[in-house]
């Protein structure tokens, strides 16, 4: 008998783990090694450097600036998205006829991120750009500016867009997670004369955080990444003077235009381990903020 069920577990995962295997862990491994070479992609020979290429990482001028553009975006995306997500799943969660808000809010989901970064490239432009176009019809001339051409301005540019096509699916998130909140509770905390900012503290924020951790996490990882938006968007791609250089902008150039897939690779397994590390902290946190 328990032959036949050990026989019988076999038979139904064995196929899916195979398929696990090949498809899934095998690239991995094969990553992991080839990052410790010298492949260009095109030779079949890849010659083992050990670390050398991690090495070279640390001395990579544009790969640090990438890595702090990627770290500055890990800061502002998720905090940004998550932020406005709340506040607009709270008042849609409060007033009626909401829906029609909600799909408005979801549109950007529907779209790819390279129609989104099309869109926001002609958004930006200097003369004939809608945000610039509306900034002169308001008489604010003075303000408007090249959105994409200034270093200090290009990378929070990306990152409005980010936020911008990220925000309306955390908004479905959160509607639902606050409507799972007991409607008792909110009667409660008015009954006590609590008002919607302290009602939101103390009652809202708390019932929602495990969503709230899940959004920072999946947003931490959107922030790793930014490659779509920064290669159609700016201007090098990178531009300017790599004031929007991301990690993942310089993998693709170092693997498809240098042929340099070893030292690409390197960068991905650096990339891997930062978002796994950002990810596991991210999960520790939240748990050990979980009320005993």
């Amino acid at each position: 008998m328990r032959h036949g069920r050990w026989r019988f577990l076999l038979a139904a995962l064995g196929p899916a783990l195979a398929l696990h295997v090949v498809f899934v862990l095998s690239p991995y491994a094969q990553a992991f090694y080839l990052s410790l070479t010298d492949w260009t992609g095109v030779a079949g020979a890849a010659h083992y450097v050990g670390v050398d290429n991690f090495v070279r990482l640390g001395g990579d001028g544009l790969f640090l600036d990438a890595v702090r553009n990627n770290a500055v975006m890990l800061l502002v995306v998720p905090a940004a998205t998550i932020a406005v997500g709340l506040f607009l799943a709270n008042m849609l969660s409060t007033r009626k006829g909401s829906t029609a808000y909600q799909i408005v809010y979801f549109f950007p989901q529907m779209l790819s991120l390279v129609i989104i970064a099309v869109l926001w490239g002609f958004v930006y432009n200097p003369n004939t750009g809608l945000l610039n176009s509306g900034l002169r019809a308001l008489g604010l001339s003075s303000v408007a500016r090249s959105w994409l051409a200034e270093p200090s301005l290009a990378l929070p540019a990306v990152m409005a867009v980010i936020v911008w096509s990220s925000v309306g699916f955390y908004v479905v998130l959160f509607r639902a997670a606050i409507d799972g909140i007991p409607r008792e509770l909110f009667e409660a905390a008015r009954l006590d004369g609590a008002g919607e900012w302290a009602t939101f503290r103390g009652v809202t924020l708390p019932l929602v955080r495990e969503s709230v951790q899940v959004a920072f996490v999946y947003l931490g990882i959107v922030a790793l990444d930014g490659f779509v938006l920064v290669q159609v968007m700016t201007v090098g791609p990178g531009g300017p003077d790599g004031a929007t250089e991301v990690v993942g902008l310089s993998l693709y150039r170092t693997a498809f235009t240098y042929g340099k897939f070893g030292y690409a690779t390197a960068m991905g397994v650096a990339l891997f381990f930062a978002a796994l590390t950002f990810a596991v902290l991210a999960l520790r946190w939240g748990r050990d903020r979980e009320p005993a």
